[in-house]
């Protein structure tokens, strides 16, 4: 902490045992220290609070000691020691501002709801959120208290039922925020308010619900606003989740009892749901999820930088989407010109979306589509291009003989430190590589549909497969945003393997004539997001036969079910799913909300 002479104190929250700040018992009481230094030096007239690690103000509470919990009493014990902390900090005569840049989650947010001021940096990486629902938890320092009184009771439901990130600007607009500044201008508009804010010539102004919100949320007609966020919750989840409810409980008991009642609620909420399996699972989620982000090969000798995706279908160019998102330069091809065109048009009709949806800028889209090369096999070009490709990989129909001699044509024109991945769901790696000779720099990269929005992606070693060319891989996989497992090279390797009983029993169902909408509604209310029909029609059905029919003969009785001509016919007609607009269902028109059928 130091004291400017204007009277600012500038608190420096820094974690020096981690890579980000987190709320532990540590830092709460060394923050409880700061507070009685603060309160008992005349010199500090106000305080900002700011993160001296870049990219990160809090990233939420250490979730190791929220894990290790055992009984309701601790979870309860440890949710009150924050309130009563963060009770002190919204209570404290100097006022506190908190500067804001980077992750600002969770517990983190709470310490910023009960400052009294709150400036956010704006940039990319600046992001607010009270996430802990995703967890199966509640926010237990005051978060259901605070976040209602500050941006209304309807964008606080949906931020706590969500746990969805908020940017600066949205943050601005909501209420959730005072002010945004430039990264480079954040500690000085800080300062400067904290400053005004001691001198009284600064006053937060509350934002203005409108006229509709105040009847909603003001009056009695606000249980209209709880009931549908019930419904909403129920319709999610299918009841399968207790954490939403109980956040609509303890946010409605602070509204209509006060904070006092609202906080004894949200930590008699907070310690139940600690105790739950649904809590339990989703931390080991959690920490599973963590452990992932590192790359235990370590970092590659040359990230890549240039890659090559061959066949531009809906795999190929996902791939080729989330890899020039992230700055890669990715050399799209396929056999003529108006395949690789209809590659790079479904990237950008993607981005497209986002655009409309404000999820990205016209700038932005621009950026990523200019990674974007369209090449083929009718432009000889390609073979010039291809040579600068730090990472090539096949997207193109499961076929062994194919796939051969892809790769094949692939080695004879990119480097000879260039790995070689394929995209194969069910095909035996060694078996892809043996047509190449650098068997080492071949490994298997296994997305799944539709690549932008499915996080997991498998990565498989065969025995072969060198530990520089899984390092590669495996980088390029965190930088696309995959969760990145690396599994064996054994019939159906992880995902197919489990998936697999499970089709071939849909398979048998369906032969036994049960409706396929049944099955779909089936599932789902028993917690599935997706049926095994929709699933079918998502992965292809051409794609799910293959995986099939692999299985079944590698692995026997236990891959088999059902009569797998159903899926023959289905193909031969044209029914491969929704990459052709019917399988299953027919698919609307692009563009249509008509439902599927």
């Amino acid at each position: 902490m130091e004291t400017r002479s204007n009277g600012v104190a500038i608190v420096r929250l820094d974690d020096k045992a981690a890579k980000v700040n987190t709320i532990s018992s540590k830092m709460t009481a060394e923050m409880t220290t700061m507070l009685d230094t603060v309160e008992n030096d005349p010199n500090v007239k106000s305080v900002v609070l700011i993160s001296a690690k870049p990219g990160v103000f809090i990233a939420g509470a250490d979730i190791a000691e929220l894990n290790a919990c055992k009984t309701e009493e601790e979870m309860r014990d440890m949710s009150r020691a924050g309130q009563a902390f963060m009770n002190r900090l919204a209570g404290s005569k100097k006022p506190f501002v908190a500067a804001i840049e980077g992750s600002c989650m969770g517990g983190g947010l709470e310490v910023a709801l009960a400052c009294h001021y709150r400036v956010a940096a704006k940039s990319k990486k600046t992001q607010l959120a009270l996430p802990e629902v995703m967890l199966g938890l509640l926010p237990g320092a005051g978060g259901t208290q605070r976040l209602p009184k500050l941006v209304g009771i309807q964008a606080a439901l949906d931020m706590m039922l969500t746990g969805k990130n908020i940017k600066p600007d949205k943050a601005l607009k909501m209420g959730l925020v005072n002010q945004v500044a430039d990264p480079f201008a954040l500690e000085n508009a800080a300062i400067s308010a904290a400053e005004q804010l001691a001198s009284g010539s600064l006053k937060p102004k509350k934002k203005n619900k409108g006229l509709v919100n105040r009847i909603l949320e003001d009056t009695p007609l606000r249980q209209i606003v709880f009931n549908k966020a019930g419904e909403m919750v129920e319709k999610k989840t299918g009841g399968h989740y207790p954490a939403p409810k109980l956040i609509l409980e303890a946010a409605q008991t602070g509204i209509e009892q006060g904070i006092t009642k609202g906080l004894e609620v949200e930590a008699t909420n907070f310690a139940k749901l600690g105790m739950t399996s649904e809590a339990k699972a989703l931390m080991s989620i959690f920490f599973g999820q963590t452990a992932l982000k590192k790359n235990r090969y370590g970092k590659p000798a040359k990230p890549v930088e240039t890659m090559a995706v061959v066949g531009a279908g809906l795999m190929g160019a996902g791939i080729a989407q989330v890899s020039a998102a992230k700055g890669v330069r990715v050399l799209l091809k396929d056999r003529d010109a108006a395949a690789a065109a209809k590659g790079e048009d479904y990237v950008r009709s993607n981005l497209d979306q986002k655009v409309k949806r404000k999820r990205m800028t016209i700038y932005d889209r621009d950026a990523v589509m200019a990674n974007v090369v369209p090449l083929s096999d009718e432009d000889e070009v390609w073979k010039t291009h291809i040579k600068k490709a730090d990472l090539a990989i096949e997207a193109v129909f499961e076929d062994l003989a194919l796939k051969h001699k892809v790769l094949s044509d692939l080695e004879n024109y990119v480097s000879k430190d260039c790995v070689i991945a394929t995209n194969t769901s069910a095909l035996p790696i060694a078996d892809i590589a043996s047509a190449c000779k650098r068997p080492e720099n071949v490994i298997g990269m296994h997305y799944f549909s539709p690549v932008p929005s499915m996080p997991l992606l498998e990565i498989i070693r065969h025995a072969g497969t060198s530990d520089a060319t899984a390092a590669k891989a495996v980088d390029l996989g965190l930088r696309q945003g995959k969760t990145a497992i690396v599994v064996k090279d054994v019939p159906g390797f992880y995902v197919n393997r489990c998936l697999g009983p499970y089709i071939a029993e849909t398979l048998a169902l369906v032969g036994d004539g049960v409706e396929p909408e049944k099955l779909d509604k089936l599932m789902t209310k028993w917690g599935l997001p997706v049926g095994p029909i929709t699933l079918a029609d998502e992965v292809g059905l051409d794609v799910a036969y293959h995986v099939n029919q692999t299985l079944s003969k590698a692995l026997g009785v236990r891959m088999e079910g059902g009569d797998a001509k159903l899926f023959e016919e289905m193909i031969e007609q044209g029914f491969l799913g929704k990459k052709s607009g019917k399988g299953f269902f027919v698919q609307p028109p692009k563009g249509k909300k008509s439902k599927k059928t």
